[in-house]
């Protein structure tokens, strides 16, 4: 014999007294509130240590580009946008910022392509996996000082590797280190060296995570290789290939190391020819010790790459609004087709 228990339609009235709720324990109490805070707090160091290492900084910054900043008393006198205003007047700056972008493009672009490609290979069934995803992360792990030196090297106008393999099949030699675009050029493959390996296992493992089925349908209804990488693979690591393509604009943007390091002087080429827009920064600051200066640089930096990065981030969001648009048009023609066929 079984009974079942009736839920109250009215409440009791102990529960009228505390509200409608029934008293919790304190323990009871204490384990809502850990389901309920306990994330926040966790996650409260991080913005701690960016709030002094990251905001603080950026705020300060802002601060001393509108002063004219004595750093003998460490203090300054409000001059506005001054020091704006006057490094967009700065030839200079100019030529830094056509260099920087010169080797951005020459960098990130290639470097992403091949990226994909590499990782493309590595996702098929290969033997010793591990041995080949391993070998693309190591030129990563070399420092980037010993890379700027041993491409400087290679890329050397009179002694260099390279030249001499152009000299050897009948080519003239190349100046990499006078020339603006060979410069650029002997500096983009340093980054390239350093960088697409690391960008080939994050698209890698956007590739693993792709379900199997898709291709495997895709094989039997007849569609090759190419035809698969581009319907399925592509769409399907869209959202990691945007990641990849912000962080490399921001590192683009920011690449100091290589050209600082690609000769003994380190002051961008004897007419600025590969000078970037950091190591611009870098002289204002600490060679020609005007700090406001080169806090009005850093901002302009700033801007530059949220603004590359604003317009990454619409024009991928709106290649994905469209897809989902199409996949979402395709089967209402395909029910309309079955209907007529009907």
């Amino acid at each position: 014999m079984t009974s079942t228990l009736q839920r109250p339609d009215h409440p009791t009235d102990e529960q009228r007294r505390d509200g409608g709720h029934a008293q919790l324990t304190w323990r009871q109490r204490l384990g809502r509130w850990d389901v309920k805070y306990s994330p926040y707090l966790y996650i409260a160091p991080f913005f701690l240590v960016f709030a002094v290492t990251g905001l603080f900084p950026i705020l300060y910054t802002a601060f001393i580009s509108m002063m004219d900043w004595d750093q003998v008393r460490n203090s300054g006198e409000f001059i506005g946008l001054d020091h704006f205003v006057w490094v967009l007047q700065d030839r200079e700056f100019w030529i830094a910022l056509r260099n920087t972008f010169s080797i951005f493009l020459l960098s990130s672009v290639p470097q992403i392509i091949v990226a994909t490609f590499i990782a493309a290979m590595l996702d098929q069934n290969l033997r010793a996996k591990t041995f080949w995803r391993m070998g693309v992360l190591l030129p990563y792990v070399v420092a980037p000082v010993a890379v700027a030196l041993i491409f400087s090297n290679m890329f050397g106008d009179k002694y260099g590797l390279v030249n001499s393999i152009l000299n050897d099949i009948g080519l003239d030699s190349i100046l990499w280190h006078t020339d603006v675009i060979p410069s650029h050029i002997a500096i983009a493959t340093m980054v390239n060296f350093r960088w697409t390996g690391y960008n080939a296992l994050i698209l890698l493992a956007a590739m693993q995570a792709i379900p199997r089925d898709l291709y495997e349908a895709a094989a039997i209804d007849g569609a090759g290789g190419m035809r698969r990488f581009a319907s399925i693979t592509i769409p399907q690591i869209r959202p990691t290939m945007v990641f990849v393509i912000i962080t490399s604009t921001i590192g683009g943007l920011q690449i100091f190391d290589e050209p600082r390091m690609y000769d003994t002087y380190g002051l961008g080429g004897a007419n600025k020819q590969w000078l970037t827009i950091t190591m611009y920064l870098y002289n204002t600051g600490w060679v020609k010790f005007d700090f406001g200066r080169a806090a009005a640089v850093a901002w302009i930096l700033f801007l530059i790459i949220v603004s590359i990065s604003l317009v990454n981030f619409f024009l991928t969001q709106r290649l994905i609004a469209s897809d989902n648009v199409a996949k979402k048009a395709k089967p209402a023609k395909q029910n309309s087709a079955s209907k007529g066929g009907k």
